[in-house]
């Protein structure tokens, strides 16, 4: 009877229960689940089941951390934007030379859009754009980045700080927009080449201004 029960308990067709994990591994496993059903499905079509299932974890695990789906959506997008700032502003602190500033930029913004797991799209193709909370993450990135380069253009460049943040966010949409439509045309150019390429046009442009006295 003793043999029976213990069969029965552990049975191949039981799920096993998901290892308990202090609370900050744990959320970092929920949001590497949920980032990969995010970019695969986008925010409408993805489920709480689902990035459950795909963590290991039951819905309730889930709840405790993040209360609903907009919630982790939100974590999530915290984080890429994060990335993206922290890689834009390492860029601008690499060098002192300008030009190599400018170049720097745009490889920051070529390897974030190459890198693993394409958590890009949640910043740069949110299909919830339109959802205030989102949008505001999704503008303070790229209103970050801009104000970033805009510092080294007020200041080498002679212009006003509202011809610099122009600027500043002209160069940062540029190197998003181009970066995006490399990888979309299946990177017929090698990465070094072609952000090297959109780097010397903006250099082209940028190194026009004059050199305050």
């Amino acid at each position: 009877m003793h043999d029976r029960e213990f069969q029965l308990t552990a049975s191949p067709h039981a799920r096993p229960s998901s290892s308990r994990l202090p609370r900050p591994a744990r959320r970092l496993q929920l949001l590497g689940a949920a980032r990969d059903v995010f970019v695969s499905q986008g925010y409408h079509s993805a489920a709480m089941d689902e990035i459950a299932e795909r963590a290991g974890v039951s819905k309730p695990v889930l709840y405790q951390h993040f209360p609903g789906k907009l919630e982790l959506y939100l974590a999530l997008l915290d984080e890429s934007a994060d990335e993206l700032v922290k890689i834009v502003s390492d860029a601008l602190s690499s060098t002192a030379d300008n030009r190599q500033r400018v170049a720097a930029t745009f490889r920051a913004f070529y390897d974030f859009v190459a890198g693993t797991g394409e958590a890009f799209r949640l910043v740069f193709e949110s299909d919830l754009s339109n959802e205030p909370a989102v949008r505001g993450r999704l503008d303070r990135a790229m209103n970050e980045c801009a104000d970033m380069v805009s510092q080294f253009i007020r200041e080498d460049a002679g212009v006003s700080n509202e011809e610099a943040q122009l600027l500043g966010m002209a160069l940062v949409g540029m190197a998003q927009v181009s970066a995006r439509y490399w990888l979309d045309t299946e990177q017929a150019i090698p990465k070094d080449a072609a952000e090297q390429l959109i780097a010397r046009l903006a250099w082209r442009g940028i190194s026009g201004w004059p050199i305050p006295n």
